[in-house]
């Protein structure tokens, strides 16, 4: 099979991935994600309508929300997973088919004639599967457009993807908004339309990064509410003689139920990738058998996994393909999926903690080493006098937001470079992987306020944002009026989510890179340009004297 993806920043020379994913992603996976899209899009044309009867349903809301996740990339490499949530997407399907139409009859309206995706059904057959993605891959679905129409129907699709996926981690702790749902579904059900004029599509971007703020906001509350508020925390980065479990991902309610399982059954935990800012939450703090962090970013986990002594717990995307070394000692969960790997259904972790106890575990403690994580919006804006007293001062004279998703392109060293260069009379606020590039580097203080403020996951995205807004307000000036760049590096739909809110805000001046999107046709680009003065990154000298000037 052929197969056409281009939704991440390392497709293939920057056009798409046409034959094998740079990710790991076969054609036939390919395909399936195509048709899960199709099928979402169906839904969400009925649920659309129903909703406007009164007809509000949990199930097909989150059934709408896991499957968008569970296509992002990096999360899910099982095609039989692909299957079976396809049929699930047909049960949904049918399920809000038959809400919208009792609820017509018990209103005396005629019901609407669905056309389209809504007229999808499922079948156990997978070639017939296979066909349907094909028919609805992006070529196909884009071909009749205008390539620009296309291009911003991209970015609405992987901006939705992302705050489909921010939203699922909320849910997994009990978090919902329904005007979230629903203008999922608005938007999808506006994407089937034979007629989007231009005009109306930027206006549906503008209105996703709208929602994803409300999405992140919801996110942060889910987070603190439950965890409390992070708080200033050496996070060790060695480790510790014991039996070993390291969890990597982005989800804290599954380091937390984990947490509770291996309470006093003699096993280290470790956070690994995303998950370091855990250890700056004092709900997680609390368990003492939460060691610290093991290895760095997402890509390495090839490498780091292979090393390390114990069982590997895979929470959300980011996965690699696992190697045979720890083939048998790695499960994922949730949407998370590779084909042969063993995969925990809810929070049973019984199977990987006993794999843990078999392992040899870390043999002998290795010399302490520490960075300092948990600078969330609360601890920020406690110092918050402090830090206008340095502006003022002139102490301060410049913010630099550089973080976002890494990638494993040699010349990402470009945020290194960017980080150390740029002067010890400002503070970099960072989060995301992208910070891997640089956290461990010594950025020393301004009387005692840390040049380097490591503001977590890229779901605590939202902290940089309020505390851009918060520093504004205290200057009595807007955000793009601050002494405040943004440089933004971008891997996959999440971060798409967040550059769409960042513009929503009416952010200016933002460089984004190491490569643009390659979804972005050039006049969508050069309206982005015009409305936000959006930039590529470039020659670090060339980009942080711009950023004084």
């Amino acid at each position: 099979m052929s197969m056409f993806c281009y939704q991440c920043e390392q497709t293939s020379r920057g056009t798409g991935c046409t034959t094998m994913g740079i990710c790991g992603k076969e054609p036939e996976t390919a395909a399936l994600q195509d048709l899960m899209l199709h099928a979402i899009k169906g839904i969400s044309m009925i649920a659309h309508r129903a909703r406007a009867l009164g007809v509000n349903d949990a199930q097909v809301n989150r059934e709408t929300f896991a499957s968008l996740f569970l296509t992002l990339t990096n999360v899910n490499f099982d095609k039989y997973a692909h299957v079976a949530d396809l049929r699930k997407l047909d049960a949904t399907l049918q399920r809000i088919r038959t809400l919208y139409a009792d609820a017509c009859k018990a209103q005396g309206k005629t019901p609407e004639l669905f056309y389209g995706p809504a007229e999808w059904r499922f079948t156990d057959d997978v070639a017939t599967l296979l066909k349907q993605g094909e028919e609805t891959s992006i070529p196909n679905r884009l071909a009749k457009l205008n390539p620009d129409v296309g291009s911003m129907q991209e970015l609405i699709v992987y901006g939705i993807k992302g705050l489909a996926a921010y939203a699922h981690h909320a849910c997994m702790l009990s978090y919902e908004d329904d005007a979230v749902y629903a203008f999922v579904h608005e938007a999808l059900d506006y994407l089937t339309k034979e007629e989007q004029p231009l005009d109306v599509l930027v206006t549906l971007a503008m209105r996703t990064g709208e929602c994803n703020l409300r999405v992140m906001e919801m996110l942060d509350r889910a987070h603190t509410e439950t965890f409390g508020h992070p708080v200033p925390s050496q996070a060790r980065l060695t480790p510790k003689a014991g039996k070993a479990i390291v969890v990597s991902g982005h989800d804290l309610k599954a380091l937390y139920e984990l947490l509770k399982q291996t309470e006093g059954k003699g096993v280290n935990v470790y956070t690994h990738g995303e998950m370091l800012p855990a250890l700056g939450y004092p709900g997680l703090k609390r368990f003492s058998h939460l060691i610290g962090h093991y290895g760095g970013p997402w890509q390495n986990q090839q490498r780091e996994f292979a090393e390390f002594p114990g069982a590997i717990l895979m929470t959300t995307n980011c996965l690699k393909e696992p190697l045979r070394e720890y083939n048998d000692r790695i499960f994922t969960m949730d949407v998370v999926g590779w084909e042969g790997v063993q995969h925990i259904e809810g929070y049973d972790y019984s199977k990987l903690i006993a794999r843990a106890l078999e392992m040899p575990g870390f043999p002998a403690d290795v010399p302490e080493q520490f960075i300092t994580v948990g600078f969330g919006h609360n601890a920020v804006l406690s110092v918050a006098d402090k830090v206008l007293e340095l502006v003022k001062a002139g102490k301060i004279n410049h913010f630099y937001v550089i973080g976002g998703c890494d990638g494993a392109e040699s010349y990402r060293d470009y945020f290194t470079r960017f980080a150390t260069s740029t002067g010890d009379d400002s503070v970099i606020l960072t989060m995301g992987c992208g910070k891997y590039r640089f956290n461990k580097l010594e950025f020393g203080d301004i009387e005692g306020i840390p040049r380097l403020l490591d503001l977590g996951q890229c779901n605590d995205s939202y902290s940089a944002v309020k505390i851009a807004v918060a520093l504004a307000e205290a200057l009595d000036t807007d955000v793009n009026s601050l002494p405040l760049s943004l440089v933004v590096s971008w891997f996959e739909q999440k971060a798409v989510a967040v550059l769409l809110t960042l513009l929503h805000l009416g952010l200016r001046n933002i460089r984004l890179g190491p490569a643009l999107p390659a979804f972005i046709s050039p006049n969508v680009l050069e309206l982005l340009v015009s409305n936000f003065n959006i930039m590529k990154t470039g020659a670090v000298e060339t980009d942080l004297a711009a950023t004084r000037a």
